[in-house]
């Protein structure tokens, strides 16, 4: 490195060293000269303990490619990751990061004497021994700002994601429909671990048993669970002190692969039902895209509904519809399964037992998805909607990845009233159609208002639904906290990347600014955008858009009627 290189955070290879049969050695494809930085998210580089200002320079810029101002290497070993996957139900032996690596892992301090582990990867870096067909490994600019933006705005609404450091110009045209501009992500992650991993190392089962051993002892360490997190003083010093917050209320077992199963389960029961209450729609909910850490990852043809209907898909390449909105809950047990299956020989001599009981005992845990979903569903659309079990008092929040995030699912359950009430409101705004979270912010300001206000029953709520939800009593500075105003909306999202391409980046900026504060007034952002931008842009001129309210409206509103059907496309 050179000697103007500020002193980095500690740089490792951990996966490649640990599992050498999951990943090739590869190191991202020189860019040319040409190469700019667009987007640099300051505070994440600083949590990274990177110095923002560096990572701006050429020699920050060449570190962020994966290689030094003077070609040597700048990580300690690159790597494309191997992985299987279904696709829409279809399975694929071998898939892989065929446009991506990993760069390393970043060690991060806590603060409390242990450090965290993030994975810092690059995406678009060019073909890789993984790369399909005529695939040529490289990005284009629109999905990598649309990853930056809906990745840092569900990061904002405390939904756990991998998160954007940096997207980069590379000087470069790539031939998609159009020739459009070259660019790379730089994602941060506290894994890549997904369902695919155990099933590409299920695969090798046979020849290579430790692989899939090997696999889940790297999975609990990155992520471990409440048990293995509170007997693990072993594990840790294995892993030089790395570790990451545990997750609590797990499942007690002596099977570290049925602890993994119930540990996933949960964080996808939580995640999934966090999706829900913002009216998200993944859209390519396929195996190798369902991490084990519980983090949304992948937002290829992803949308956000602005009519509240079970059947709203968006993705041109989903036409059966099979990861539309409603059907996500059901998915992910569908996924969950498979990871089971990659499981099964693990359980079977961690039980000593035969396939048919370790089938049983998988299944044991697969049952207890729809409970967790349920609980985790009911708190969040429970908060959203003001109810509370005043009865009984809990911590509202919850930890992922060492850091706290708005999920209401530690909560008292609810009453059978209250459950009763959301049964019942989401049936009314599906019939009718109406935006969920403009329904919710009109509840939280009208709480006072007359039961049968005009506004509220033109959206689809019968006056018997009111009466019954004011009896309760709802707590609207909660629904406050719990329901964004603001969200990446398709039109803005739409807008913004066109004028992108057009090199007019402010709609873009704009739109950022705005979904990254996604809780706070109108009025509260002119002091918070007048301070030093998150992702590095200026924010001067949205900040002067706060006096005029017409910008609050079209931030916090639904698509016009004109905008029509709206589809996405995976395309990098």
């Amino acid at each position: 490195m050179s000697s103007t290189t500020p002193q980095l955070p500690p740089l490792s290879s951990r996966f490649a060293e640990a599992l050498p049969d999951l990943c090739a050695p590869w190191s991202p494809v020189p860019f040319s000269d040409d190469a700019t930085l667009l987007l640099l998210n300051d505070s994440l580089a600083e949590e990274l303990g990177f110095e923002p200002e560096w990572l701006r320079s050429g020699e920050g810029l060449r570190f962020l490619l994966g290689e030094s101002h003077k070609g040597e290497a700048a990580w300690p070993q690159p790597v494309a990751q191997a992985y299987s996957g279904h696709q829409f139900g279809s399975f694929s032996p071998v898939l892989g990061d065929g446009r991506a690596v990993l760069l390393g892992e970043v060690a991060v301090d806590r603060g409390d004497g242990q450090t965290l582990l993030r994975d810092v990867h690059l995406k678009g870096s060019g073909r890789t021994p993984f790369s399909r067909g005529s695939s040529d490994g490289r990005a284009c600019l629109g999905p990598m700002l649309r990853e930056y933006l809906v990745s840092e705005a569900m990061h904002a609404m405390g939904i756990p994601t991998t998160r954007a450091l940096a997207v980069i110009l590379t000087g470069e045209t790539v031939m998609r429909q159009r020739p459009e501009p070259g660019a790379v992500l730089v994602r941060v992650a506290s894994s890549h671990l997904r369902v695919g991993s155990f099933q590409c190392a299920r695969m090798l089962h046979e020849k290579k048993p430790h692989v899939l051993e090997d696999l889940l002892q790297f999975a609990q360490q990155r992520h471990p669970t409440e048990s293995t997190a509170r007997n693990s003083a072993e594990a840790m010093t294995s892993v030089n002190g790395i570790s990451t917050a545990s997750d609590a209320g797990e499942v007690h077992s002596s099977s570290d692969a049925l602890q993994l199963l119930d540990a996933v389960a949960r964080r996808q029961a939580e995640l999934i039902a966090r999706w829900m209450h913002v009216g998200f729609v993944h859209g390519v909910m396929n195996t190798d895209n369902v991490t084990i850490s519980g983090e949304t990852i992948d937002y290829g043809p992803c949308a956000f509904v602005d009519a509240f209907d079970p059947a709203a898909c968006f993705s041109s390449i989903d036409s059966q519809g099979r990861y539309a909105l409603g059907n996500q809950p059901q998915i992910t047990m569908w996924n969950l399964q498979r990871l089971a299956e990659a499981l099964l020989p693990l359980i079977e001599d961690e039980q000593c037992t035969d396939t048919d009981g370790a089938v049983s005992q998988a299944n044991e845990i697969l049952l207890k998805y729809p409970g967790y979903f349920s609980n985790a569903w009911q708190s969040s659309i429970g908060a959203a909607l003001g109810l509370e079990n005043r009865d009984q008092q809990t911590d509202c929040g919850t930890v992922h990845g060492g850091e706290e995030h708005r999920i209401a699912g530690q909560q008292a359950p609810l009453s059978p009233a209250q459950v009763e009430l959301i049964d019942d409101f989401i049936a009314q705004i599906s019939e009718s159609k109406a935006d969920l979270l403009t329904t919710l912010h009109q509840l939280a300001v009208q709480l006072t208002a007359p039961p049968t206000s005009p506004g509220l029953l033109a959206m689809g709520l019968s006056a018997d639904w009111l009466d019954r939800w004011h009896a309760q009593d709802p707590d609207p500075e909660l629904m406050l906290r719990t329901n964004p105003v603001r969200i990446p909306r398709n039109h803005l999202v739409e807008e913004a990347l066109e004028a992108s391409y057009s090199g007019d980046h402010t709609p873009f900026e704009d739109l950022l600014a705005a979904v990254t504060h996604p809780f706070d007034s109108w009025d509260d952002l002119s002091s918070l955008t007048s301070q030093n931008s998150s992702s590095g842009l200026t924010s001067q001129k949205f900040s002067g858009k706060l006096t005029n309210k017409r910008f609050e409206h079209k931030y916090s509103a639904p698509a016009p009627a004109d905008f029509g059907p709206y589809t996405t496309h995976c395309g990098t």
